[in-house]
């Protein structure tokens, strides 16, 4: 039987794709993207991203307890729910800041008439959706009691690693970029 907080995490999934989905451009907007990312890579990294959302909404609905933490995870439960809800919060309210401006992580690049945004939480983090993310996954793991939580490691280093090559991409096509750069924080305010 689901229980209201595997429900919860659930929903909050599916308002996180749906939200992607409305506001997500179609078309061919992009006026440089980087031409050694072969489409056979963006096929792979979308494949990759489907493949993790469900893997996550199977887990949540039917596999609540796989590799459990602790046997009494009430504490865990909800420490788990605030991140999530946390990180489900500043990940949407991040997508609607920066709305036209948003492209694929898969497609590298910069979109026509783009325009930096340094407002609302990007004037803090330049990262706000990949930190929301992350504090989604890890919170929706703890509230699962999971030890998959550890997941969470590589999927920093991998959020890492893309956040700085876009950092490269938009250095390149913004002039206040750099500036804006020593301004802010990459994923959290005042720390890193």
């Amino acid at each position: 039987m689901i229980e209201i907080f595997q429900l919860y995490l659930f929903l909050g999934m599916i308002l996180h794709k749906v939200v992607w989905e409305v506001l997500k451009k179609k078309g061919p907007v992009n006026i440089g993207s980087d031409p050694n990312r072969p489409s056979l890579f963006k096929q792979l990294v979308k494949f990759t991203k489907v493949v993790f959302l469900l893997f996550l909404i199977v887990q949540t609905l039917l596999l609540p307890a796989v590799f459990p933490i602790t046997t009494n995870p009430e504490i865990l439960r909800w420490i788990g729910l605030i991140l999530y809800t946390i990180g489900l919060v500043i990940a949407l309210v991040g997508r609607f800041q920066l709305g036209k401006n948003w492209a694929n992580i898969e497609d590298y690049q910069i979109l026509q008439e783009q325009q930096l945004v340094d407002q609302g939480l990007y004037a803090l983090i330049r990262h706000p959706i990949y930190t929301g993310d992350i504090l989604l996954v890890l919170g929706l793991e703890l509230a699962l009691n999971s030890w998959l939580v550890l997941l969470v490691i590589p999927l920093a280093f991998v959020t890492y690693r893309q956040a700085k090559e876009e950092e490269q991409i938009l250095a390149d096509a913004f002039e206040g970029y750099a500036a804006y750069q020593e301004k802010t924080k990459l994923f959290l305010p005042y720390v890193l």
